[in-house]
């Protein structure tokens, strides 16, 4: 490597360890990264290639470069072409002809609507798992020598380090808005989600209802059978809530025994069939037959529908607070609506 090119990766090295540490958003750091890998190799197309485990994939979280557009989110099988090859066999695959190659994805040659000459793909790993891979499509001959293609698998190690970084923050984002026992959204989280669709309905006129539901004696099942059996129960409890609403829906629970859910787009009569269904389970399940304890458990639920009941954060929750206090004083296991509706 001549002094030159030392001073070039010197500094290119130093140009990455700043997008490190000056921020840990993936995308951002991915993005500036991307941008290096354009200056430094000129490919024509080049990538970052995110791995799903679970759904055994790969795909395209960025992409710079002709026909982009076409290729962001695509994704394909993780043992499928020449970023699969790299990923499962943690190896770099380097392509200097790639014109008469069979594993150059046809997914890839229709989406991108251009000939692949050349292909460069360096896998992204950390601690021995795959993360994903760094590909460059057509680049010029220049990089294909050792000190380019050393260069690029030191970009692949920093692309890991942020892809890994940004999974540790979004894990702990996600578990700071999260209830310990249900797994549901909690109440600090509650009031940026309806903030949020708060926002949204006033964007697109259209409403969203939200119901507040107590269970029924709930004190009852805890001095009976103990807190590890009320703990379990309210997951079970959760469970129930989580197959009744849609995937756009937002469940939470509030505290102790209560629980919240909203739903956007959604007005009363869409929100008093969800609710209903809620009921309809919940009264015709018995908990823990087979430790023998038959437990059966009603609630009391309040409909509050945005902007119909009240128009800000604090009055959409008083409104549907305030018709299940209702339901609760009319005898309980009923929905309530503060527009002298029960069920």
């Amino acid at each position: 490597m001549t002094n030159e090119m030392k001073k070039d990766f010197v500094k290119t090295v130093h140009k990455i360890a700043t997008a490190l540490t000056s921020t840990l958003k993936e995308e951002e750091i991915l993005d500036i990264i991307l941008k290096l890998v354009g200056e430094v190799f000129n490919p024509l197309n080049w990538s970052i290639l995110l791995y799903d485990e679970e759904k055994d994939t790969l795909s395209f979280k960025i992409v710079v470069g002709e026909k982009s557009e076409k290729l962001k989110d695509v994704s394909f099988p993780a043992d499928h072409g020449v970023a699969g090859l790299s990923l499962k066999t943690g190896e770099p695959v380097i392509i200097p002809d790639a014109s008469k190659d069979e594993r150059v994805l046809d997914l890839v040659d229709e989406k991108e609507d251009f000939k692949v000459n050349s292909i460069i793909a360096m896998p992204m790993y950390s601690k021995n798992k795959p993360l994903g891979v760094v590909e460059l499509v057509n680049a010029d001959e220049h990089c294909f020598t050792d000190e380019k293609i050393e260069l690029l698998k030191m970009f692949a190690d920093f692309a890991s380090i942020a892809v890994e970084n940004a999974g540790y923050v979004k894990a702990v984002e996600e578990k700071s808005t999260l209830d310990d026992c249900t797994d549901l959204y909690n109440s600090r989280y509650m009031y940026t989600i309806l903030e949020n669709e708060i926002a949204r309905s006033k964007r697109t006129g259209k409403p969203f209802g939200l119901v507040f539901f107590d269970l029924d004696h709930f004190k009852n099942v805890n001095d009976n059978y103990g807190h590890l059996i009320g703990s379990q129960l309210l997951r079970e409890i959760a469970d129930i809530i989580k197959k009744c609403v849609r995937p756009t829906d937002w469940a939470v629970r509030y505290g102790g025994d209560e629980f919240l859910f909203i739903l956007p787009g959604a007005g009363f009569d869409i929100t008093m069939k969800v609710t209903e269904r809620i009921k309809e389970m919940l009264n015709s399940k018995v908990f823990f037959v087979k430790d023998g304890y038959n437990i059966k458990i009603t609630a009391s639920f309040g409909i509050a529908v945005y902007p119909d009941d009240a128009d800000t954060v604090k009055d959409v929750i008083k409104s549907g607070d305030m018709a299940m206090y209702r339901a609760k004083e009319s005898g309980r296991d009923k929905i309530c609506h503060n527009k002298n509706i029960e069920v």
